[in-house]
């Protein structure tokens, strides 16, 4: 039986199919095992760091030196694809990580934009989100941390998806409004609506999320998360 959190580390894989020689950063658990099964399998080319100044080869030993002058160039020049998290996150793809209320007298403080400005505007930027709910799929963020597409400039700016334990969401329309892509199998397209703060944009029939293959749910329970870390962040339904 493959687990939901299974589905979504395949999802997040997914986002990094084909990228070539680009730079992943995932930020979370299931992202950094999506990145890894990504480049055991379809993106061999795709290139991972132990998160400071080193890229790493799949057993996780040093292969090369990335300083940080070099990483700045990738980052500001479209060579990096990073999954981040979101507070928020409204229909255009604006995130906010920094707070919750009037920037005046904010309810709760979060973490700052931090590089999200810098990350939204000059390399691609997904998202992965644990816990799909109205909070924080919302109308408006109440700061925009990370750019959306009603706020975007520049050549780099791109949200190829979004990720959740319900769904796989993009920005597939006419206008960059937020499409559900498919839905997790258990889950169906009246949940999703209802965990989401706005309408939707779909496409016909809503699919499935795709099954991981044999080879690939091998390497997601024996090589890249042995000890079953997934079910702690997608505990299973």
């Amino acid at each position: 039986m493959i687990t939901r959190a299974e589905y979504c580390v395949i999802a997040c894989a997914e986002a990094w199919r084909d990228s070539g020689e680009v730079l992943a950063s995932p930020m979370g658990l299931v992202p950094s095992l999506g990145a890894r099964l990504a480049k055991r399998t379809f993106s061999p080319d795709l290139l991972l760091t132990d998160g400071e100044a080193l890229l790493v080869g799949l057993d996780g030993r040093p292969e090369g030196w990335l300083p940080y002058r070099r990483h700045l160039t990738m980052v500001t020049g479209g060579r990096r694809h990073v999954m981040m998290g979101a507070s928020q996150i409204d229909r255009y793809g604006n995130q906010n990580i920094s707070c919750i209320g009037d920037w005046e007298r904010p309810a709760r403080q979060l973490l700052g934009v931090r590089g999200a400005p810098v990350n939204t505007l000059n390399n691609p930027v997904s998202y992965w989100i644990p816990r799909h709910s109205p909070r924080v799929f919302v109308e408006r963020v109440d700061m925009v941390s990370g750019v959306g597409y009603d706020h975007a400039v520049g050549p780099y700016h791109r949200l190829p998806r979004v990720v959740t334990d319900l769904a796989v969401l993009d920005f597939a329309t006419p206008d960059h409004r937020m499409r559900l892509a498919s839905v997790h199998p258990g889950v169906t397209v009246d949940e999703v609506r209802a965990a989401t703060g706005f309408d939707l944009a779909t496409d016909g029939e809503v699919p499935y999320t795709r099954e991981p293959t044999a080879e690939e749910l091998r390497l997601i329970r024996e090589v890249v998360d042995p000890g079953g870390l997934r079910d702690r962040e997608v505990p299973p339904r």
